[in-house]
């Protein structure tokens, strides 16, 4: 039997919280920070009996989330794990047939694939995919706060970390959005990097204002003002800012949607993921049609640093993606393995050891799996 060959596939559910209840789903999608998500685990087996793991989306609901992903893994048995690209393109027969699953779905099968074949070729995956750098500049990215005065305090706490820069996810008001965007300015100075990051809060018309004011304070990009299909609101917005326009970060279709975004003019920065976006081998595709249009292509974090531990092996292979994201506080997001991101004067480091090269904490996941498919 071929050793690469995949003959089992496992879908853990699990709750963030120790005591596995699931989060109230209103105030969780306000995204205040302070709990630990919910979240899937996925491991594959090959006939040879190497493991490839990766964390995934949980959703507001880990139980269902996994369900969801039960829809994958019958693909996956009997497949090789080198075959990425195969794997990816029949995927899109077989899932449109009779699936139609969410867009995090299938991310985390193909990054615990990418595992399995750096750990048989004895090599960690970004050396695999082709390197471009070795380390990658840190910026971190707020929940959602009250207002300006806790921004303030985060940003220069953020500052006096080495951290090379902070976005915010504003409150979600422009009025009281353009009152934080200031007064962080006013705060870490003129030279320290700021983005924002509105959650598609705003209309047309209320974007435009706010990125009038975002570029008389030198934002680095205004990221997902409007709903990433809202087509028509973004190129009118792209049209009339100077500030850069980041989006995609939900857009389905993968590199093909992306590439008629950036043909069409609707954004000047693009995103994708490891986890929403189709794992390592569709952000590599994304990331490569990008720089085939000399765009930028910044990668969305990932939520949870046992994610983040995949995604800086596709970053660190993207010559056109300048900086590595986590969210903040760290402390939230921050479970599930004995490894970390490792991070020195600000810029994240390559990861060693082979293929993912993530040390898992397999009694924290376990005491947290309320299912198992």
């Amino acid at each position: 039997m071929n050793p690469s060959e995949i003959v089992d596939v496992e879908i853990r559910g699990c709750r963030g919280a120790d005591e596995l209840q699931q989060l109230d789903a209103v105030s969780a999608v306000q995204l205040p920070g302070g709990s630990r998500p919910d979240f899937t685990v996925i491991t594959l087996t090959t006939a040879d009996g190497t493991t490839g793991t990766s964390f995934g989306f949980g959703a507001l609901d880990a139980k269902a989330a996994a369900h969801v992903m039960s829809q994958v893994k019958p693909f996956f048995i009997g497949r090789d794990a080198f075959h990425t690209q195969a794997n990816l393109k029949d995927f899109e027969m077989f899932d449109r047939k009779w699936n139609l699953t969410p867009i995090y779905a299938y991310g985390p099968f193909d990054n615990a694939c990418w595992d399995i074949v750096g750990k048989q070729s004895n090599q960690p995956v970004y050396r695999l995919l082709g390197a471009a750098k070795t380390e990658i500049p840190l910026y971190v990215s707020s929940m959602f706060l009250p207002g300006p005065e806790e921004y303030v305090a985060q940003a220069l706490e953020v500052k006096a970390r080495g951290i090379r820069g902070y976005k915010l996810h504003p409150p979600g008001d422009p009025r009281v959005d353009i009152e934080c965007y200031r007064a962080v300015r006013q705060a870490v100075g003129d030279d320290f990097t700021l983005m924002a990051d509105p959650v598609i809060s705003y209309n047309y018309e209320q974007a435009l204002l706010v990125g009038r004011e975002l570029e008389k304070l030198g934002y680095r990009w205004l990221e997902e003002p409007l709903l990433d299909v809202n087509f028509n609101g973004l190129k009118k917005l792209r049209e009339k800012l100077d500030l850069p326009i980041c989006g995609t970060e939900v857009l389905t279709g993968g590199h093909y949607s992306t590439a008629h975004y950036i043909h069409e003019g609707l954004a000047d920065i693009v995103r994708t993921d490891v986890s929403w976006r189709g794992g390592i081998t569709s952000v590599m595709k994304t990331g490569h049609t990008a720089e085939s249009f000399g765009v930028q292509c910044e990668l969305h974090t990932t939520i949870y640093q046992a994610l983040e531990q995949v995604q800086i092996h596709a970053s660190l292979a993207l010559p056109n993606s300048e900086f590595f994201e986590m969210l903040y506080p760290f402390d939230d997001f921050n479970f599930g393995t004995h490894s970390s991101v490792v991070i020195e004067d600000g810029m994240v480091q390559a990861p060693e050891g082979s293929g993912l090269g993530i040390d898992y904490d397999w009694n924290f996941i376990d005491e947290h799996t309320v299912l198992k498919l």
